[in-house]
């Protein structure tokens, strides 16, 4: 890691190694994986996994996987053991660590809009390059060329944006495509939401690498640590930037090392007579 983000790092991590509890929100894809043009190979970094599962075993962190798929699909790609809490549809639906899978019941315009998007795609006969989930449509093109993706692009939100603007439903701009969402499907209102609920002592760190990791670190301002997780920097909300896999890696295993010195010091105490 570079020296001058492991200085920065220091005070966040000596708080963490001085609490009983922490938590650890992580974005999936590009953050903890690299993009893949086939969604079900993208598996982690080489390491990623292990220091994942390592810190959930520990017991002393709260790990909440924030994902644009749907919860479901990351536990086998990620494959650790306990499993992490899963938010899947930028938060709108939350697979907890029990198995248990919570998401809001979505109203008739909602269903309707994403009915409607739908039969754009199947008029345009994109299906083919479009991943449905439970409440939002996103259509990718990565691993296209630039024209083809641009084309894509054009033919989707021409139909996409009228929809939107009667059915009160967002159109999310990501890396490799583009999703039409209800506006409640936001990462950062399920952070804002999560921190609410929480000891306001609590150490927390956000790691996201995309536009619609933005809204949470936004969200995380003044309350935990906002990291940006990509190989090339670029402008963000996020208050430190981590190349992966090395400095990702090297992140993860300093926030272990912090929870092994409490568990340490915890030993040392003396047993109260």
């Amino acid at each position: 890691m570079r020296p001058e983000v492991e200085s920065q790092l220091t005070p966040f991590l000596q708080t963490l190694a001085q609490a009983s509890q922490a938590v650890l929100l992580l974005d999936y894809d590009g953050t903890l994986a690299p993009f893949h043009a086939e969604r079900d190979q993208a598996y982690p970094y080489p390491g990623i996994a292990l220091l994942v599962q390592e810190i959930v075993r520990n017991a002393r962190t709260r790990v909440i996987v924030v994902s644009g798929r749907e919860a479901g699909e990351i536990l086998p790609l990620l494959n650790i053991h306990p499993r992490p809490e899963v938010w899947g549809i930028h938060g709108l639906q939350r697979l907890r660590t029990n198995g248990s899978m919570e998401m809001p019941r979505l109203d008739d315009r909602t269903l309707n809009g994403l009915s409607d998007a739908d039969r754009w795609l199947g008029y345009l006969q994109l299906r083919h390059v479009t991943e449905f989930k439970a409440g939002s449509i996103a259509v990718h093109w990565r691993g296209l060329s630039e024209t083809d993706a641009a084309d894509i692009q054009s033919r989707v939100l021409l139909g996409w944006r009228p929809i939107a603007e009667n059915s009160g439903l967002d159109l999310l701009n990501f890396d490799g495509g583009v999703e039409i969402r209800p506006s409640e499907a936001d990462k950062g209102i399920a952070v804002r939401d999560f921190l609410s609920e929480i000891n306001p002592g609590t150490p927390v760190a956000y790691l996201g690498d995309d536009a619609t990791d933005e809204s949470a670190f936004q969200a995380m301002q003044g309350r935990g640590l906002t990291i940006l997780v990509r190989p090339i920097w670029r402008e963000t909300a996020a208050q430190l930037w981590l190349q992966p896999p090395d400095e990702l890696r090297d992140f993860l295993g300093l926030w272990l090392k912090a929870c092994a010195e409490q568990d340490e010091l915890r030993m040392r105490q003396p047993c109260p007579k």
